[in-house]
């Protein structure tokens, strides 16, 4: 049950990305060109997305899912090096390329050698973080 559960939330993700353009790399890149043809479009797909999850962050608290677990706990926010790190790379590459890893998926459903692109540079990308990582930053 949890499978289709997440089989069937997984499709309507990608459907949403579809239908509100994440998934169309020109669209992207116009929302994140704030000099020249700007679209702000991608504002509602995003306010879209952080009201509901902010409301069912909060109904969540104190109870346990239908489907058996439990709901993560909400992390405290912290400011460090990775995140600004990890902030920054996300931040070139979607701007760069236009797609981030949802999106990415979702674009392979419709064709083209750029998603795969994408999706191998990704692959590569998080295979080679670890060893990365732990060259540059010291021993703790």
């Amino acid at each position: 049950m949890r499978n289709l559960t997440a089989l069937i939330s997984g499709s309507l993700f990608g459907i949403g990305l579809l239908i509100s353009g994440m998934t169309d790399t020109t669209k992207v890149q116009g929302w994140l060109d704030i000099f020249g043809q700007w679209d702000p479009t991608l504002a509602f797909v995003m306010g879209g997305a952080i009201i509901p999850m902010a409301i069912a962050w909060a109904l969540t608290r104190n109870r346990q899912p239908v489907l058996g677990g439990s709901f993560p706990a909400a992390v405290k926010p912290r400011v460090g090096h990775d995140l600004i790190v990890g902030s920054v790379l996300f931040g070139v590459g979607w701007g760069l390329v236009g797609l981030c890893p949802g999106p990415a998926l979702a674009s392979l459903s419709y064709g083209g050698i750029g998603g795969i692109v994408f999706l191998l540079a990704m692959i590569a990308g998080m295979w080679a973080a670890v060893p990365v990582r732990a060259r540059l930053l010291p021993a703790s």
